[in-house]
């Protein structure tokens, strides 16, 4: 979700349709986040805070370099358990399922 004092709130993401195909990508990668970012900043125009959760692929040592390559780029680290601060959580629990959290 993108937030700008005095505009409109927008939702910006990307999908990313699987078939299960041979060789089809899994997943966001970091090539694909760092597009996803890019992108972004293209189209607001500005600095950006991204809060991330604690995923392996969040943590990478190309998403490290990734990050520190974008001035323009704040990220926030939400802990690597927190329910009341990231929504996503509580929406895994509501589905009854439970995202598997290894340390």
């Amino acid at each position: 979700m993108c937030a700008k004092a005095e505009r409109r709130t927008r939702l910006m993401y990307r999908t990313l349709i699987r078939r299960g195909r041979p060789g089809e990508v899994k997943g966001f990668g970091p090539r694909r986040f760092t597009a996803l970012l890019d992108a972004a900043h293209a189209q607001l125009g500005g600095s950006i805070v991204l809060v991330w959760d604690n995923d392996r692929r969040h943590l990478s040592a190309v998403m490290r370099a990734a990050v520190e390559a974008r001035p323009w780029l704040t990220v926030f680290r939400l802990p690597a358990y927190a329910p009341e601060l990231n929504p996503a959580e509580m929406g895994w629990s509501q589905c009854g399922l439970r995202r598997i959290v290894r340390s």
